[in-house]
């Protein structure tokens, strides 16, 4: 692996960068599950007008295809909802086209429309990313330059999306997108919260475990305080620093291969063991870097505005 180094910041002692203070939007709570979900309001596309071409993914929620627009020959990607949803996944769609029809930048993917059927059958119209998720870069020799634009556009969604006061809670491989013009966009906000209150907690158990943060994962333990449940952004950094990292090493960097991704053995990785470190070869800077997303005090962790004036990012420019 090509590694760049620069003796300049050679023995790292950093201190935090100040975030740059913002006003936040004010929103509306999040919609109940009796919520009736409708088409957004511009309606440029017509569902009619779209042509499938073949199947990009499925999950749990529906299945995800490749789509084209009969007229413009437009490629998108569209995610079909299962009809027969739980209480609980019908809560978590509701949530996700609000946040939908809510965000838009560069760093986010786009949500173009949202259509419903009589039936309940619910399609959301998305951004095409023709490079698929990041998880397609697991084994890859990924230089530091690169992982550092990668970094960089993710850090950048997280900072607007924190802005708004949403919180994914689900970052991981599988939920970054890429395409060919080498763009890294955030994606998936089945799971994700607008966090309505300056006091509202995100520490309940939900998100992909491998990835979550220690205060997440284990809310009532006892070096766990208020003042940590109430971090709520910080558990975003530390999936992020988990996922960057696995992209750098080839694979997930809290278990060794032989190990079983059990809930146990996650638990005890995530919560008793030490913090995962970028390997020994590896720059002085991007070891630092790594290790500001991966500090088991959410206190402790940098900011997603924080980390993009890192000495790492900054060099690469």
């Amino acid at each position: 692996m090509a590694l760049i180094r620069n003796n300049r910041f050679m023995n790292l002692k950093l201190s935090l960068p100040q975030a740059p203070s913002t006003s936040l939007p004010c929103f509306i709570p999040i919609a109940t599950a009796s919520t009736t979900v409708t088409s957004s309001t511009s309606n440029t596309i017509s569902a009619s007008d779209l042509e499938r071409v073949n199947v990009l993914g499925f999950g749990s929620g529906g299945t995800v295809y490749k789509v084209s627009h009969k007229t413009t020959s437009a490629t998108y990607a569209l995610k079909k909802v299962k009809e027969d949803m739980d209480s609980t996944s019908r809560h978590q769609l509701l949530r996700e086209t609000e946040i939908l029809r809510l965000v838009d930048s560069p760093y986010v993917v786009k949500c173009h429309d949202i259509y419903e059927k009589p039936s309940g059958e619910v399609s959301i119209l998305m951004e095409y990313m023709d490079l698929g998720t990041l998880e397609s870069l697991r084994g890859n020799v990924v230089k530091e330059d690169q992982l550092a634009l990668i970094a960089r556009q993710v850090l950048k969604g997280l900072s607007y999306l924190h802005g708004l006061k949403i919180v994914h809670r689900d970052i991981k491989p599988a939920n970054l997108l890429r395409n060919s013009r080498e763009e890294v966009k955030i994606a998936d906000f089945g799971v994700s919260k607008i966090m309505v209150k300056s006091l509202d907690k995100s520490n309940t158990f939900t998100g992909t475990c491998a990835y979550m943060s220690p205060e997440r994962f284990d809310s009532e333990a006892a070096d766990v305080s208020e003042e940590d449940k109430s971090n709520v952004y910080a558990g975003d950094i530390w999936s992020f620093g988990l996922t960057m990292l696995e992209i750098l090493v080839g694979h997930f960097p809290l278990l060794a291969h032989e190990d079983k991704p059990d809930w146990a053995t996650l638990m005890c990785a995530v919560c008793l063991g030490e913090s995962p470190k970028a390997p020994e070869e590896c720059s002085e800077e991007l070891k630092s870097f790594v290790d500001c997303c991966l500090r088991k005090k959410p206190s402790e962790r940098w900011t997603a505005s924080q980390l993009l004036n890192h000495p790492f990012l900054l060099q690469q420019d």
